[in-house]
Protein backbone atom coordinates (compact mmCIF):
# COMPACT_ATOMS: atom_id res chain seq x y z
CA UNK A 1 0.00 0.00 0.00
CA UNK A 2 2.75 2.44 -0.89
CA UNK A 3 0.94 3.93 -3.88
CA UNK A 4 0.83 7.70 -4.22
CA UNK A 5 -2.92 7.91 -4.86
CA UNK A 6 -4.06 6.84 -1.37
CA UNK A 7 -6.11 9.66 0.10
CA UNK A 8 -6.64 9.59 3.85
CA UNK A 9 -10.10 10.66 5.01
CA UNK A 10 -11.26 12.07 8.34
CA UNK A 11 -13.91 9.85 9.96
CA UNK A 12 -15.69 12.77 11.66
CA UNK A 13 -16.79 14.31 8.34
CA UNK A 14 -18.82 11.39 6.99
CA UNK A 15 -21.60 8.98 7.92
CA UNK A 16 -20.12 5.48 8.09
CA UNK A 17 -21.81 2.08 8.12
CA UNK A 18 -20.10 -0.86 9.83
CA UNK A 19 -19.95 -4.48 8.69
CA UNK A 20 -18.45 -7.26 10.76
CA UNK A 21 -16.46 -9.55 8.44
CA UNK A 22 -15.34 -12.21 10.91
CA UNK A 23 -15.34 -12.96 14.62
CA UNK A 24 -12.96 -15.56 16.01
CA UNK A 25 -12.74 -17.03 19.46
CA UNK A 26 -9.10 -17.38 20.43
CA UNK A 27 -7.77 -19.28 23.43
CA UNK A 28 -4.75 -18.63 25.59
CA UNK A 29 -3.72 -21.69 27.56
CA UNK A 30 -2.86 -20.82 31.15
CA UNK A 31 -2.12 -22.90 34.24
CA UNK A 32 -5.79 -23.20 35.22
CA UNK A 33 -7.05 -24.09 31.72
CA UNK A 34 -7.98 -22.00 28.71
CA UNK A 35 -8.70 -18.29 28.72
CA UNK A 36 -10.95 -17.27 25.82
CA UNK A 37 -11.05 -13.90 24.10
CA UNK A 38 -12.46 -12.64 20.80
CA UNK A 39 -10.97 -11.13 17.67
CA UNK A 40 -13.18 -9.21 15.23
CA UNK A 41 -12.32 -7.80 11.81
CA UNK A 42 -14.64 -4.95 10.82
CA UNK A 43 -15.07 -2.93 7.62
CA UNK A 44 -16.58 0.58 7.62
CA UNK A 45 -17.60 2.63 4.61
CA UNK A 46 -19.89 5.43 3.48
CA UNK A 47 -21.02 3.68 0.28
CA UNK A 48 -19.45 6.44 -1.83
CA UNK A 49 -15.79 5.50 -2.24
CA UNK A 50 -14.58 5.81 1.35
CA UNK A 51 -13.73 2.55 3.11
CA UNK A 52 -11.54 1.29 5.96
CA UNK A 53 -10.89 -1.87 7.96
CA UNK A 54 -9.89 -2.54 11.53
CA UNK A 55 -9.11 -5.34 13.95
CA UNK A 56 -10.41 -5.41 17.51
CA UNK A 57 -9.52 -7.86 20.26
CA UNK A 58 -11.24 -8.12 23.64
CA UNK A 59 -12.69 -10.54 26.18
CA UNK A 60 -16.25 -9.80 25.00
CA UNK A 61 -17.59 -9.90 21.43
CA UNK A 62 -19.23 -6.46 21.61
CA UNK A 63 -16.04 -4.86 22.94
CA UNK A 64 -13.99 -6.50 20.18
CA UNK A 65 -16.41 -5.17 17.52
CA UNK A 66 -16.34 -1.66 19.03
CA UNK A 67 -12.53 -1.67 19.06
CA UNK A 68 -12.51 -2.90 15.46
CA UNK A 69 -14.84 -0.07 14.39
CA UNK A 70 -12.62 2.52 16.10
CA UNK A 71 -9.54 1.05 14.41
CA UNK A 72 -11.29 1.03 11.02
CA UNK A 73 -12.21 4.70 11.34
CA UNK A 74 -8.50 5.50 11.75
CA UNK A 75 -7.62 3.70 8.48
CA UNK A 76 -10.03 5.21 5.96
CA UNK A 77 -9.04 5.54 2.31
CA UNK A 78 -10.80 7.01 -0.76
CA UNK A 79 -11.09 4.66 -3.72
CA UNK A 80 -12.07 5.66 -7.27
CA UNK A 81 -15.49 4.47 -8.48
CA UNK A 82 -16.76 5.09 -12.01
CA UNK A 83 -20.41 4.33 -12.86
CA UNK A 84 -20.74 2.05 -9.81
CA UNK A 85 -17.77 -0.15 -10.72
CA UNK A 86 -13.98 -0.13 -10.50
CA UNK A 87 -12.07 1.90 -13.15
CA UNK A 88 -9.97 -1.00 -14.44
CA UNK A 89 -8.86 -4.57 -13.79
CA UNK A 90 -6.43 -4.96 -10.90
CA UNK A 91 -4.92 -7.56 -8.61
CA UNK A 92 -4.16 -7.33 -4.92
CA UNK A 93 -1.89 -9.38 -2.70
CA UNK A 94 -1.34 -9.64 1.01
CA UNK A 95 0.41 -12.60 2.58
CA UNK A 96 -1.15 -15.71 1.02
CA UNK A 97 -4.24 -13.84 -0.17
CA UNK A 98 -4.44 -12.95 -3.87
CA UNK A 99 -7.49 -11.29 -5.39
CA UNK A 100 -8.57 -10.13 -8.84
CA UNK A 101 -11.03 -7.27 -9.43
CA UNK A 102 -12.63 -6.62 -12.83
CA UNK A 103 -15.08 -3.89 -13.86
CA UNK A 104 -18.57 -5.13 -14.70
CA UNK A 105 -21.54 -3.83 -16.69
CA UNK A 106 -24.47 -2.21 -14.84
CA UNK A 107 -26.86 -4.82 -13.44
CA UNK A 108 -24.15 -7.42 -12.80
CA UNK A 109 -24.05 -6.96 -9.03
CA UNK A 110 -21.18 -7.73 -6.69
CA UNK A 111 -19.81 -11.13 -7.71
CA UNK A 112 -17.44 -11.72 -4.80
CA UNK A 113 -16.89 -13.94 -1.79
CA UNK A 114 -17.60 -13.13 1.86
CA UNK A 115 -14.74 -10.95 3.12
CA UNK A 116 -14.22 -9.30 -0.27
CA UNK A 117 -17.95 -8.62 -0.68
CA UNK A 118 -18.07 -6.72 2.63
CA UNK A 119 -15.24 -4.41 1.53
CA UNK A 120 -16.62 -3.79 -1.97
CA UNK A 121 -20.18 -3.12 -0.78
CA UNK A 122 -18.97 -0.80 1.99
CA UNK A 123 -16.96 1.14 -0.59
CA UNK A 124 -20.12 1.64 -2.66
CA UNK A 125 -19.15 -0.55 -5.62
CA UNK A 126 -22.35 -2.03 -7.11
CA UNK A 127 -21.07 -3.97 -10.16
CA UNK A 128 -17.82 -5.88 -10.04
CA UNK A 129 -16.40 -9.31 -10.86
CA UNK A 130 -13.97 -10.56 -8.24
CA UNK A 131 -12.03 -13.74 -7.62
CA UNK A 132 -10.12 -14.72 -4.53
CA UNK A 133 -7.15 -16.98 -5.20
CA UNK A 134 -4.92 -18.40 -2.52
CA UNK A 135 -5.68 -17.87 1.17
CA UNK A 136 -9.31 -17.64 2.28
CA UNK A 137 -8.27 -16.18 5.65
CA UNK A 138 -10.54 -13.12 6.09
CA UNK A 139 -7.66 -10.94 7.34
CA UNK A 140 -5.54 -11.61 4.26
CA UNK A 141 -8.49 -11.33 1.85
CA UNK A 142 -9.57 -7.95 3.29
CA UNK A 143 -6.02 -6.58 3.16
CA UNK A 144 -5.48 -7.91 -0.39
CA UNK A 145 -8.77 -6.25 -1.45
CA UNK A 146 -7.55 -2.96 0.00
CA UNK A 147 -4.26 -3.44 -1.85
CA UNK A 148 -6.17 -3.84 -5.14
CA UNK A 149 -8.52 -0.90 -4.44
CA UNK A 150 -5.74 1.50 -3.44
CA UNK A 151 -3.89 0.56 -6.62
CA UNK A 152 -6.83 1.76 -8.75
CA UNK A 153 -6.40 5.00 -10.69
CA UNK A 154 -9.20 6.99 -12.25
CA UNK A 155 -8.73 8.51 -15.76
CA UNK A 156 -8.24 12.06 -14.40
CA UNK A 157 -5.33 10.90 -12.19
CA UNK A 158 -3.77 8.98 -15.10
CA UNK A 159 -4.03 12.07 -17.34
CA UNK A 160 -2.40 14.26 -14.68
CA UNK A 161 0.42 11.78 -14.06
CA UNK A 162 1.17 11.44 -17.77
CA UNK A 163 0.73 15.14 -18.42
CA UNK A 164 -1.74 14.59 -21.28
CA UNK A 165 -5.39 15.43 -21.94
CA UNK A 166 -8.25 13.20 -20.79
CA UNK A 167 -9.15 12.40 -24.44
CA UNK A 168 -5.64 11.10 -25.08
CA UNK A 169 -5.93 8.67 -22.15
CA UNK A 170 -8.99 7.04 -23.74
CA UNK A 171 -8.09 7.36 -27.43
CA UNK A 172 -4.45 6.99 -26.85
Amino acid sequence: MSQSNIKKVKASEIDLKERVVAIKRVAKVVKGGRRFSFSAIVVVGDGDGVVGYGLGKANEVTDAITKGIDDAKKNLVKVPIINGTVPHENTGKFGGGYILLKPAAPGTGVIAGGAMRAVLESAGIHNVLAKSKGSSNPHNVVKATFDALTGMRDPVTVAQQRGVSLNKVFNG
